[in-house]
């Protein structure tokens, strides 16, 4: 079964240099060379809150439970041992896909989680699938929706992962339309917990850094949660 790995990290002051370097050039590229797993991305947070930094793996679940990455985790360099007892932050997650809409990957992901009350997820899904995400790919610059279902980690329930061309999006009528509908307002009524983080770029695995988002810009794009 095809899934997502999401892991959030935050280095402690002072030691962003050697964070970067070993997530670029060991910690990332070792679970790249596994079977079964896809792509992989890191992103930077510019949304101002912490922590700050995003890794996404697209696998297959089954990846998980192989020898080859327990050996991963549990035989560790002696730099990544060090590196990962100095983190401020280690926030690890597996989902399971729901649906797919759009096509394309951009330098912006808005990543948006809820969840919310058993009896009004019915309700829910079908304002994310019928009404939400078709307005949202309305706007020009906005590329894919991927949704997902959380199966291990402390977050909200579902996850839905944006990818933009740009922040502007945020700054249309069409997206306060969008996220401003009678059918979103009720359906926040029964969210029970949520998060919403907004990252840019930073390096593909096996690729380039994206060289023009290396830095977030001087303030986060402002605009209600979608």
């Amino acid at each position: 079964m095809a899934g997502l790995l999401f892991v959030l990290s935050q280095p402690r002051d002072g030691d962003e240099t050697e964070f970067h370097d070993w997530y670029d050039t060991e910690h990332g590229p070792a679970r790249l060379a596994l079977p079964g797993v896809h792509s992989g991305h890191r992103y930077r947070a510019i949304d101002g809150a912490v922590p700050g930094w995003l890794a996404c793996y697209d696998l297959d679940l089954d990846v998980l439970d192989t020898d080859r990455y327990h050996r991963l985790r549990e035989e560790r360099s002696p730099r990544e041992s060090a590196v990962i007892a100095r983190l401020r932050t280690l926030d690890r997650r597996v989902y399971q896909p729901l649906d797919e809409y759009g096509g394309g990957s951009g330098p912006i992901l808005l990543a948006r989680s809820l969840t919310v009350s058993p009896e009004a997820e019915a309700d829910f899904h079908a304002w994310y699938t019928e009404e939400h995400t078709p307005a949202l790919h309305e706007i020009p610059g906005w590329l894919r929706t991927r949704r997902y279902v959380l199966r291990d980690g402390n977050a909200p329930r579902f996850l839905a992962l944006h990818e933009l061309s740009g922040t502007e999006p945020f700054d249309t009528d069409a997206y306060r339309a969008a996220t401003g509908t009678p059918w979103r307002t009720r359906v926040m009524a029964s969210v029970t917990k949520s998060e919403r983080r907004l990252f840019a770029h930073h390096l593909t695995f096996g690729g380039t850094p994206c060289q023009a988002l290396r830095h977030p810009p001087a303030s986060p794009p402002s605009a209600p949660a979608t």
